[in-house]
Parts: structure tokens; C-alpha cells; sequence
């Protein structure tokens, strides 16, 4: 490895500092600790990189995850050891479920106590390993840029996912005059961007015979900055397109191909064009067990075609005719490049329409607040465009159904491990990333007690993020699946007794609200539109459910709860 040498001496802190700054990172999400301390010495005066202090580690973490997922770039976290790294598990596991690109620097004790069970101490290597993309221990202050860089590239190409830099405190404070060249130089790991074109030619051979095809987006689609090349190969083809939750917005919901998002939780019409279809389009989608119901009768008539970056995907759950490993933009502009092939999709495009039309939504006429009806009235005074973050429960599936995406990165939510508790913070980083755009979360009063110390942010920051809570005074979608499979038992589900959210909502200085008539509801909801951090607390029926339902190993043809139209 090559040495360069220093102008001056620098410390391993200093040159962390510099380098995420020199690779444009211009924003940290962290908490202080002992092991941290010579990293947060250097930061009281470094020009360029803004620190947001968050109230706990998991929240630092989702706060990255939501600055990374609302705009493609890379979110960066900074914990101490021990309890600092241990309490980060969650957001590291919950990033590469969801392919966030996050750099996580953890503190460790000195190198000289590492193994020998020292204060804070934690094999955090150890523990992170199944649960990211890479990680590093430093044991050389000189080799701090070459990490840095390494893991930056690791963390944004191919499938984009977390890394963690456990970085011991005696070399963040040395001093080297000396660094090793921080080029990147990875030989076994080379990502394959670039789609076969003998498949890609496949693909549409196969169109061209189809007389059912659909398109299955998922969330590589927002990944690669690829919506606007969907749109047009749906219709150049006039190929209905269903979603999965992370591919939410790639395609805009109001588009007449839009059939809606697949799954447990998916739209009559979706699940039912994914039956029958003859020929499955998977791009950006790895077959989760939740979009696919019981995989053996997943799109059981259908060829399927798998576009996806990450080789371990494709074959994982459902097997390709054809599968192509590359980047979901470059397939699709291949595709859009080829000369256009004949097919004719008429009579299914009107099947598949009318059974788009022919479901009845929620029940308007009931006396209490439906959360559907929230949700639609504030996708209304929002115009469809406000970034829109979720917390995990019934909420985020009334939230995936009802909002009306327009945009790629638009929905950002905890999708593969279903992290309650990522609301808040979540979005907290989309609009400290986005802060010219309109941040709106709906989350539960599950959800909002697990993380609402982040709540703290928003006035120190100026973070004026809308809460909105749909408070049905039970941890929701677990009392739901209690009544539908448990023969009714609410063990440990509902709430007795709730805090006063309200005053909560006082204690951080943020504006609030509570509204529960529905005759009112949509001029109450209004509020929305100020523009300070605000608490919008909502009462809502404690009997709605999300429905349809795919129950747990059944097909996606077999739904429950689906009310069709007279």
C-alpha cells in the first residue's frame, strides 16, 4: 500500500472527519460516550459536517436510515461502545433489510483492552456481521482514509445496504503523520451494474407471446432512480404494474396501469392480475414471503422474468425462466432501447381494470373517525406530495393503500423487518435531508411511545415535521390478527390506560391537536398545512382493520375482508 505523508500530524479523528467530508458527507446522526469522546473533541470546531444529537441510538439510526432513504445518499451514524453500539442493532438490521446505504462508526475501548471484557466493551464485529453489507475494525490510525473510502463504496454500489467502522478510542486520538492511499481497490467485490443483453432480449420475446403480463416493481425501482423508465415501458407495452410496499410511488397511483400494491395487504386487483397473469416482469423485488403469500401458487401460470441487482435474490424464493443480475435502470433502458415488439394486451387490460372498480373501499358512512379517511383527506391538503414516513402497524398499510404517491422515494417506511419505533426519527432524517419539502408521519400510539423521545429534535433543530397519530388505543395489527386467528383473545394488546399525548406534545414545545368527529374531521385537518412542527392526534375507530388480508401461507387469490360493489 502506498504511503502519503501529512503537511502536519493528524489524529484518527481528524482525519474521519475529513474524509466523509472530502467523500460529501455533509450531515452525522449521533450520541456521545467515553469511547467517542476524542471523535466529538475534534467535531467542536470542524467547518462542514452538521451533527444532529439524537435522544438514543436506535434513534440516531433511524434517523440516518430516514435522511438515506428519502434521498438516495448516504446516511452516516456515529455511536459509542458497548450499550452505544449494542442499542444501534436494530436500525444496522433494519437498514439492510431494506438495502439503506448507512456508514455506522461504533466507538470501541483501546486496543489494549479489546477481548480482556473492558468497560463498555462489545465484539460489535461480531454481532453486526450477519446484520450488514461489511464491517471494519481499525487497528492502524493510517489507515482511516482507505477504510472510510472503502466502505463508502461498499455501502452506495450494487445493492446498496449499512457497513460498520468500529473504530477503538487510543487510534481515533493518535496522531500519524502518514496516511495509506485511500483508493479503492476491492477485486472480489465487483457488482454487476450491467444487464446480459441475450436476456434482456428474452424478456421481450417472451412480451411478445404473452397475453397477461404483468409488472411486479419493487423497491430497486426507487433505489436506481428508475420510476420514469417504468412508466414508460408500461405503457409503450400497456402492462398493468402492481407495487410492493417499498415500490410504493414508483409508479404514480392515479396512473391508469397502476393496479396497486401486492400482497398480504394488497389490492384485490393486484393479487388477482399476479394469479393469473402468463408472464410476471419482477424488477427491484426479491419475493418477500409478505408480497408473495405461499410461494408455491405465486403467479403459478405465469413465466416469470427477475431483474435484480443482488445475484442471491434471484432464485432465492420464487425461480426465473429468466433471470437478469444488473441495475433495474439500465434493464429497463436496454429493454426501452430494443427495437418494439408486437403484443396485444387489450381484453386484459380491461379485466384487470374491472377488477380495479369493482371493490368498494372502507365504510363512509360510519360514525366514528375512519383512519382511511384521514389519510385521503391529508393526501388532499398535501396535493399527493408530501414525503411521507410510516411507523410499523395497521397505519402503515392504511398509509400504503390510501396516500396518493406521485414520486420514486416518496413512501419511507420499515418494510423488510417491520421496526416499530422507526417513525419518528425516521422522519426527522427525511426532512433534515429534504428540509424545502413536506414531511407528514403517521404513525400509532404503539409506535409513538417506543421512540418519542426524539420528539426533542424538532424545536432545537427546527424540524417542523407533522405527527400524525392514529390512536385506536391498541397495538393494532396485533389485536387484529388476535381476532381474526386467536379466536378474539386481546392478550396484552389493547391499551387501559394511554399518557396524555397531548401534554407529552407540550413538554417538547410542539404545537398540538386532538380531533374525533368525523362530521368535522376534514376542515379540523387543515391544520396540517402550517408550517411548524406539530402533534396531530386522531381517534379513530378501535375496530377498523386492514383489509384485505392474505392470511399467513394462504394464496394471494384467497383474501379476506374484500367487499365488492352491488
Amino acid at each position: 500500500m502506498e504511503k502519503i505523508s501529512l503537511e502536519s500530524p493528524k489524529t484518527g479523528s481528524d482525519l474521519v472527519l475529513e474524509t466523509l467530508r472530502d467523500l460529501g458527507v455533509d450531515t452525522i446522526f449521533g450520541y456521545p460516550g467515553g469511547a467517542v469522546l476524542p471523535f466529538y473533541d475534534a467535531i467542536y470546531n470542524f467547518k462542514g459536517i452538521r451533527h444532529i444529537l439524537g435522544r438514543h441510538e436506535q434513534g440516531c439510526l433511524h434517523e440516518a436510515e430516514g435522511y438515506a432513504k428519502s434521498t438516495g445518499k448516504l446516511g452516516v451514524a456515529v455511536v459509542t461502545s458497548g450499550p452505544g453500539a449494542t442499542n444501534a442493532i436494530t436500525g444496522i438490521a433494519d437498514a439492510m433489510s431494506d438495502s439503506v446505504p448507512l456508514l455506522v462508526f461504533t466507538g470501541q475501548v483501546a486496543r489494549a483492552g479489546i477481548g480482556k471484557d473492558a468497560f463498555q466493551e462489545a465484539d460489535i464485529v461480531g454481532i453486526t456481521m450477519p446484520i450488514t453489507k461489511y464491517n471494519y475494525q481499525v487497528r492502524e490510525t493510517a489507515d482511516i482514509p482507505r477504510i472510510i473510502t472503502e466502505a463508502v463504496h461498499i455501502a452506495t454500489t450494487g445493492r446498496p445496504g449499512p457497513v460498520v467502522i468500529d473504530l477503538p478510542k487510543d487510534i481515533s486520538a493518535l496522531e500519524t503523520d502518514f496516511i495509506y492511499s485511500p483508493e479503492v481497490n476491492l477485486p472480489s467485490y465487483q457488482p454487476t451494474l450491467e444487464p446480459n443483453d441475450m436476456q434482456i432480449k428474452k424478456i421481450l420475446k417472451q412480451l411478445s407471446k404473452a397475453k397477461k403480463p404483468v409488472l411486479l416493481a419493487g423497491g430497486g425501482i426507487s433505489y436506481a432512480e428508475a420510476a420514469t423508465e417504468l412508466s414508460e415501458f408500461a405503457e409503450r407495452y400497456q402492462i398493468p404494474v402492481v407495487t410492493s410496499l417499498l415500490g410504493q410511488g414508483t409508479i404514480a397511483t392515479s396512473h391508469p396501469l397502476f393496479l396497486g400494491m401486492g400482497g398480504m395487504h394488497g389490492s384485490f386487483a393486484a393479487n388477482i392480475a399476479m394469479t393469473e397473469a402468463d408472464f410476471m416482469i419482477s424488477i427491484g423485488s426479491r419475493f418477500d414471503d409478505r408480497l408473495t403469500g405461499n410461494p408455491k401458487t405465486f403467479a403459478k401460470n405465469a413465466k416469470v422474468a427477475h431483474i435484480d441487482i443482488d445475484p442471491a435474490e434471484i432464485g432465492k424464493i420464487i425461480s426465473a425462466d429468466i433471470p437478469v443480475v444488473g441495475d433495474a435502470k439500465k434493464a429497463l433502458q436496454m429493454l426501452l432501447a430494443e427495437p418494439t415488439v408486437h403484443n396485444n394486451t387489450e381484453k386484459w387490460i380491461e379485466k384487470v381494470t374491472k377488477d380495479k372498480n369493482r371493490v368498494r373501499s372502507y365504510d363512509k358512512k360510519e360514525r366514528v373517525v375512519q383512519p382511511q379517511a384521514v389519510i385521503e383527506r391529508i393526501g388532499e391538503l398535501t396535493n399527493g406530495d408530501a414525503i411521507v414516513v410510516t411507523d410499523v402497524g395497521q397505519h402503515q398499510m392504511w398509509t400504503a393503500q390510501y396516500y396518493p404517491y406521485q414520486n420514486e422515494r416518496q413512501l419511507v417506511t420499515s418494510g423488510g423487518l417491520g421496526t416499530m419505533g422507526f417513525g419518528i426519527p425516521a422522519a426527522i432524517g427525511a426532512k433534515i435531508a429534504n428540509p424545502d419539502k413536506e414531511v407528514v408521519l403517521f404513525v400509532g400510539d404503539g409506535g409513538f411511545q417506543m421512540t418519542n423521545q426524539e420528539l426533542a429534535i424538532l424545536n432545537i433543530y427546527k424540524v417542523p415535521i407533522k405527527v400524525v397519530m392514529l390512536n385506536n388505543h391498541s397495538l393494532g395489527m396485533v389485536r387484529q390478527w388476535q381476532e381474526s386467528f386467536y379466536e378474539g383473545r386481546t392478550s396484552e394488546s389493547v391499551f387501559d390506560t394511554l399518557p396524555d399525548f397531548q401534554l407529552m406534545a407540550q413538554a417538547y414545545g410542539i404545537k398540538n391537536y386532538k380531533f374525533d368527529n368525523p362530521e368535522t374531521l376534514a376542515q379540523d385537518l387543515e391544520v396540517i398545512t402550517e408550517d411548524v412542527p406539530m402533534l396531530i392526534e386522531v381517534d379513530i375507530s378501535r375496530k377498523e382493520q386492514v383489509l384485505p388480508m392474505v392470511p399467513a401461507g394462504k394464496s394471494n387469490h384467497e383474501m379476506l375482508g374484500v367487499k365488492f360493489h352491488a
